[in-house]
């Protein structure tokens, strides 16, 4: 039988401030759950044995489970700062419904806390498994909760908080981090009682990101979909073979941009008037070509095609490995334009193919990104950073590729950089307008 102990503010613990009734619906709540193992460790002490001395003081239970989809790697963005972007999925275990109200992210070694989220940041940032939120682009608001109020995550229900990280120079790299919760189990009169538990540590990849040479001819090139923000990249949650994938992460969408800053020019239902149709694509590292697919058709833009069978997803490609466990992945190529077949050996700037309109498309860009296996689905998603790039202005709204050739104009709003800025081994964020 468990024993009592004086009670310890641990993970999964109750303030011991609470008043006895709020204390005695909760027992009712969480018995119900898990048959009243719960109870001591949320501070309600059945008896007076003394506690087992095998179990850590920070042993709990927890009503909310975490996992990770992937090990947080640190990258440099275009802003100059440390970047850790990842996903934290969180499952309510009890029977009763949970509130969300806080998720700090803390380094366990020091207990400072880096990163918080709380209020309307963390609406932003969560969403249940399944029911995403509408990106910055499709406007309004679908999911069932009001835009300010807390999760609330149902009995058995998982949610994704999606974590972006930004560390404040001077900060030293973590080694590992863990999420200190703050909940609250609903009871059905209305009552709630709050919980605070620690949970999802993970290690911090302490190795730097791969640095590339451009994947893309010298000129002007508009990053589209590029970390971090409310992205169909890094939002793109996908069930594959049984699990969950984050697999376009650190994707971005090329697309190239004229004196003007536009992205076509003449009849947006011509292949032939963006900008970026039959741009060479280039080896950005030296490697060995993996995998190659050619023979699918151009899409017509600016019409969304029809979703592709899953094999034709990224469309025409070539996949580079040019390290252990570090592929390249080039996507929605021209049909016809490749230039390498599977087992040829590349240097850095090598012509691979040229840019096209292939796959899940809709109009003619670069899908460019690193992998951890050489099939595209499912595949991890880890950071990269460039050689070398001038950051020469920033788009303010969000324009997505599926919508592009359909704006009044393919003059992009871009606000220029005052003056631009030379970038070395960093990512070009989202909406960045740079040169190569």
């Amino acid at each position: 039988m468990l024993g009592s102990m004086p009670c310890r503010r641990s993970a999964g613990t109750l303030p011991p401030s609470l008043p006895p009734s709020r204390r005695s619906r909760l027992r009712r709540l969480v018995a119900a759950a898990l048959g009243g193992l719960l109870l001591p460790a949320l501070g309600v002490a059945p008896s007076s044995a003394a506690a087992p001395d095998r179990l850590p003081p920070t042993t709990a239970f927890t009503p909310l489970t975490a996992a990770l989809i992937t090990t947080p790697a640190p990258f440099r963005g275009s802003d100059g700062l440390t970047h850790l972007s990842y996903e934290l999925l969180l499952t309510n275990a009890l029977s009763a419904r949970v509130r969300l109200d806080q998720v700090d992210v803390a380094d366990p070694r020091s207990g400072r806390v880096l990163w918080s989220l709380t209020g309307r940041a963390l609406v932003a940032a969560s969403n249940p498994v399944g029911m995403p939120r509408p990106s910055d682009a499709d406007g309004g608001d679908a999911s069932p909760r009001q835009p300010d109020a807390a999760p609330v995550l149902a009995s058995s229900a998982t949610w994704v908080v999606w974590l972006d990280l930004v560390l404040k120079p001077g900060t030293p790299l973590p080694q590992a981090l863990v999420h200190r919760l703050r909940t609250a189990v609903l009871a059905p009169d209305g009552g709630a009682t709050p919980v605070r538990e620690s949970v999802g540590r993970t290690a911090v990849v302490q190795h730097p990101p791969v640095a590339l040479a451009p994947p893309v001819q010298p000129g002007t090139w508009y990053a589209s979909e590029s970390c971090c923000g409310n992205t169909h990249h890094r939002r793109g949650l996908a069930p594959i073979n049984g699990a969950l994938y984050v697999p376009q992460r650190f994707a971005v969408d090329w697309f190239r941009l004229g004196s003007r800053n536009q992205a076509w020019q003449g009849d947006p239902r011509k292949l032939t008037s963006y900008l970026g149709f039959r741009q060479p694509v280039l080896a950005a590292a030296a490697g060995r070509v993996v995998d190659v697919q050619d023979g699918l058709r151009d899409n017509t833009p600016p019409v969304p095609p029809a979703i592709p069978p899953i094999q034709d997803t990224v469309g025409n490609h070539i996949t580079l490995e040019v390290a252990p466990g570090v592929y390249l992945l080039y996507a929605h190529l021209e049909a016809g334009s490749l230039e390498v077949r599977r087992g040829d050996r590349v240097t850095p700037g090598r012509m691979l193919a040229r840019i096209g309109n292939s796959g899940n498309s809709t109009t003619p860009h670069l899908h460019f990104q690193v992998m951890t296996t050489r099939e595209f689905f499912p595949t991890d998603s880890p950071p990269y950073v460039f050689r070398a790039f001038t950051l020469l202005g920033q788009v303010g709204p969000r324009i997505w590729d599926d919508n592009l050739g359909l704006q009044p104009t393919g003059v992009l709003p871009v606000v220029p950089a005052a003056p631009p800025t030379r970038h070395a081994l960093e990512l070009p964020l989202d909406r960045n307008v740079i040169a190569f």
